[in-house]
């Protein structure tokens, strides 16, 4: 799940701002499951006739939003720990990735990625072979070395299954055949 669904400069309170402002539930629902649609059409018909008293817009519009990411959220089987405040640091990777949507190229994105999986791979590499000079002994220098060598082979693993999984399916999901 990306880490900034539930942030109120997210992709999910995003849309459902711009449904409140148009008045159309449409421009959020893609948001949320099917099963879901109907509480988070229920919760917009309730913000729009509250919108209308101007004491009560900013209420409605929280309990709207907080609806709609609370279910977007159940929808992925992820918890809904309330919306959180907008400029949070969400790594250099999703905004790589809005970018790529906006301008319509994947280049910047698979660039990032590269460079990012290049160097980490490098530093895991490089701690291994540092250590294989103990591979023999004596047995806590050996032990290091096996947990780094080990380490490296189930992390790449890991990578390799976060790059096989469906949408929303973390690493630990992804079943082998």
């Amino acid at each position: 799940m990306p880490p900034h669904c539930d942030a109120m400069d997210g992709p999910v309170v995003k849309a459902a701002t711009r449904a409140l402002e148009a008045e159309n539930v449409d421009l959020v629902l893609p948001f949320v499951k099917a099963d879901g649609e109907e509480e988070v059409r229920k919760a917009f018909e309730k913000a729009i006739r509250a919108r209308k008293i101007s004491e009560a817009r900013e209420v409605a519009d929280l309990y709207f939003l907080d609806t709609v990411v609370r279910v977007h959220r159940a929808g992925e089987g992820a918890p809904y720990t309330g919306l959180r405040p907008a400029g949070l640091d969400v790594g250099p990777v999703i905004p790589a990735a809005e970018e790529a949507i906006e301008i319509g190229s994947a280049d910047e994105l698979t660039r990032t990625l590269s460079d990012f999986l290049a160097d980490e791979v490098k530093h895991r590499f490089d701690e291994v072979m540092a250590l294989q000079k103990h591979a023999e002994g004596p047995v806590p220098e050996a032990r290091r070395y096996v947990e780094a060598m080990l380490g490296l082979q189930v992390w790449s693993h890991r990578i390799y299954l976060a790059l096989k999984a469906e949408p929303h399916e973390g690493p630990a999901a992804h079943h082998e055949g």
